[in-house]
């Protein structure tokens, strides 16, 4: 039997090698493809959207907030994936009556490749994982030297309507925007706080609002609808999945972020 730490220092057991994987996190979901484990896939959740083709061959076991238990027990899994933003409390304790769990908890690029070595550790898929791991790294230093000279902006990430919620510290989506040499109005404030939009003492201050694809899929009519709240600023659409899944997304994003960055430089707030 061998033992392992997830990212919450929980110590797991395990006999084998796990061959029955159920996630419940849809970027973790991603990176398990990627690493070469989608035929170890038994369940997901109804928002593991990549690959495309998952929930054609994988079982639906519910989304990240709710479960179907009984689904999960039937399917017999040896790993339950998990991530302590995304899945609750309980979620987490129901499935350690099944089996294993590993938690993951993500708030840099850092934690990020410490998780995809981990997955390559417990999945014996290390060299897998050193390729996706080094490609991110990589990627990033670059992104660093293209982004250095480039001007900070002051911004606004919404993640949610009705409320109005934005993301705030002690976030990876804060985190990556940091990156991007965005300063966050509302870093004073933590994780997603509901805001008020009519606050125009702050909002004149804005200059870029970020429209995010996900959590709440944002769309153009909403882009339009807020311009006058936000009078000074450029409102943009942006792919939620890039400033907010920490698997192997993260290979891609770093060039989505150049493109971004080169898009509002061309059309010069």
């Amino acid at each position: 039997m061998e033992a392992f730490k997830d990212q919450l220092n929980r110590t797991i057991h395990l006999k084998d090698i796990p061959k029955r994987i159920i996630s419940l996190v849809p970027s973790q979901t991603e990176l398990l493809c990627d690493l070469g484990l989608e035929s170890y896939l038994v369940g997901v959740t109804k928002f593991c959207v990549h690959p495309q083709h998952v929930k054609i061959n994988v079982t639906v076991v519910g989304g990240t907030k709710q479960i179907q238990l009984e689904k999960i027990i039937a399917l017999q899994p040896d790993i339950i994936l998990c991530n302590k933003e995304e899945n609750t409390k309980e979620i987490v304790e129901a499935c350690q009556l099944i089996c294993a769990v590993h938690v993951s908890d993500i708030f840099n690029i850092d934690d990020s490749v410490a998780l995809i070595q981990q997955y390559g550790s417990i999945f014996n898929k290390e060299q897998e994982a050193l390729k996706i791991s080094n490609k991110i790294k990589s990627e990033m230093v670059d992104f660093k030297v293209f982004i250095q000279n480039k001007p900070v902006l002051k911004v606004v990430y919404f993640i949610w309507k009705n409320p109005w919620m934005v993301a705030a510290s002690n976030t990876f989506i804060d985190y990556l925007l940091q990156l991007n040499q965005f300063e966050n109005v509302f870093a004073s404030k933590m994780r997603y706080p509901e805001i008020d939009i009519l606050d125009f003492a702050t909002n004149e201050n804005i200059e870029l609002v970020l429209l995010s694809s996900e959590p709440f899929p944002f769309k153009e009519t909403h882009q339009k609808a807020l311009q006058e709240n936000y009078p000074n600023a450029k409102i943009i659409l942006v792919d939620g999945e890039m400033f907010s899944w920490y698997g192997s997304r993260l290979t891609k994003a770093f060039t989505y972020f150049k493109s971004l960055r080169l898009n509002l430089q061309n059309n010069a707030l």
